[in-house]
């Protein structure tokens, strides 16, 4: 299976301080990785790592590699805007801008240059229907996105990442602020859209992530402990840590 992104040694420091020893994972085409551990553990670093969020960090020192199609995301030649484009970003609380559904939606196009009117509203209808709130907002696409639900929101937040149709969406606890319903409808959505993006989610639920991904990672104190397909890591995990923190002894 081919693996759209893959890091090899990823290690990053806060000063002197190493927060993540020497990650090797692979991201496979068109399925979801789920990223598990506890607070602190790395993983939500390591998901800012994969579309370099990290830079904006002060003191940050990232070594080792990590590709996205064969080519080193931290090298020098790298551009950075459209890194970003290609692997967006859904943060754990709903951030959608002060302005329209239909101007959140579309930013991402218009920032990307295009001009094309046809093609935007295309683009955010069918962008809409994928993130599975098309049929709540397509009456209200001019009113202001911050007048919705939280569980809308977040969605109209998925909908402006997938409008520019990136290769990899790397998600940050995106159902933690959500109530359960809310929760569930974006559950349902990530699995109606992995055939056409790869997908990393960071989360807390183990429920969850056994729910929705193909593969998980669990991660400790900034390392990476274990990483395999979902059912047999949940069912039977090749390391005590991994086993314990499944079943709850800490975390």
């Amino acid at each position: 299976m081919a693996n759209v992104m893959t890091a090899r040694n990823l290690r990053l420091y806060y000063g002197k301080h190493e927060a993540l020893h020497g990650i090797d994972l692979d991201f496979p085409k068109q399925k979801i990785t789920a990223l598990i551990g506890p607070s602190g553990s790395g993983k939500s670093t390591f998901l800012r790592c994969m579309n370099r969020m990290n830079d904006l960090v002060a003191g940050v020192t990232i070594t080792g590699s990590l590709k996205l199609d064969n080519k080193d995301i931290y090298s020098p030649k790298t551009d950075v805007v459209d890194l970003r484009k290609r692997v967006g970003m859904v943060f754990q609380q709903p951030n959608p801008f002060p302005f329209s559904v239909f101007d959140n939606v579309a930013f991402g196009l218009r920032l990307a240059g295009i001009k094309d009117r046809a093609l935007i509203q295309e683009r955010v209808e069918t962008s809409l229907k994928q993130a599975a709130v098309w049929d709540e907002v397509k009456d209200k696409l001019n009113e202001n996105a911050l007048a919705f639900s939280g569980g809308q929101q977040q969605r109209i937040c998925i909908a402006r990442v997938l409008a520019v149709q990136p290769e990899i969406i790397l998600m940050d606890e995106p159902t933690s602020a959500l109530d359960p319903v809310s929760a569930g409808k974006i559950e349902d959505l990530l699995l109606s859209i992995q055939d056409k993006f790869t997908i990393a989610i960071v989360t807390h639920n183990m429920q969850q992530a056994s729910r929705i991904s193909d593969q998980t990672a669990f991660f400790l104190d900034g390392k990476l402990v274990e990483v395999g397909s979902t059912k047999q890591l949940f069912m039977a995990p090749q390391k005590e840590e991994t086993s314990d923190y499944l079943n709850g002894k800490f975390g």
